[in-house]
């Protein structure tokens, strides 16, 4: 990131940006906690009029939360990913994408649905993945909008144009776009001191990653 793009972030956010109407949006909507392995997980609930709707549980990516989702809001539940948002910090490690799908049956367990679909994008996508792969009882089907097998390069042969220009995309990515990826994925503590002391830090490194992944 070049230092006039962030010196004009940080200006941004920090005289521009109306947080208190973005309080007031999320402020509208019925929200809760509940303590689940451990960990206490913020969600939104918002439930239909209509008595035989079909719930819907969709989870946010990183490094997103809840906010990313509220132009989509109708009969859902939005929860928010362990350690994001107002979800609290896990004490202990091991909460990967199985632990979480667990984690959200269990939540749709408590709220009563015993039929339900799942969505799920960036981080979300993986966490959805495995619920399907677990399939608990009452989870009817799954909508993803991010593809694991591509992102981890195992993707089938292009037929098509478009097909050859996003397989191309992806290698230019894998080759030099992912510096930040490989670097939390391996050396998370490292990088984590800077998001966790500096607000700047963390706007750059969110900045890096969406110019890359656009």
């Amino acid at each position: 990131m070049q230092l006039a793009t962030i010196q004009e972030l940080a200006r941004y956010w920090a005289a521009d940006y109306d947080w208190r109407a973005c309080e007031a949006r999320l402020n509208a909507l019925p929200q809760f906690t509940t303590g689940i392995d451990g960990v206490e997980i913020h969600f939104i609930h918002v439930r239909s009029r209509h008595p035989d709707a079909l719930p819907l549980i969709v989870t946010h990516g990183w490094p997103g939360s809840v906010i990313e989702l509220l132009g989509i809001i109708g009969p859902l539940v939005i929860p928010s990913l362990p350690g994001y948002g107002f979800s609290a910090e896990p004490a202990d490690t091991g909460w990967n994408p199985g632990r979480v799908a667990q984690a959200w049956a269990e939540l749709m367990h408590r709220l009563g649905y015993t039929r339900y679909v799942a969505q799920g994008g960036d981080v979300g996508a993986f966490v959805t993945d495995q619920m399907g792969r677990q399939a608990p009882a009452g989870l009817l089907g799954i909508h993803l909008n991010l593809l694991q097998t591509a992102l981890l390069g195992n993707s089938p042969p292009a037929e098509s144009e478009k097909e050859r220009a996003a397989l191309d995309a992806l290698a230019t990515f894998n080759a030099s776009g992912r510096g930040y990826f490989i670097e939390q994925a391996t050396r998370p503590q490292t990088i984590g001191y800077a998001l966790l002391d500096s607000p700047v830090a963390l706007a750059t490194e969110i900045r890096a990653a969406f110019r890359t992944l656009r």
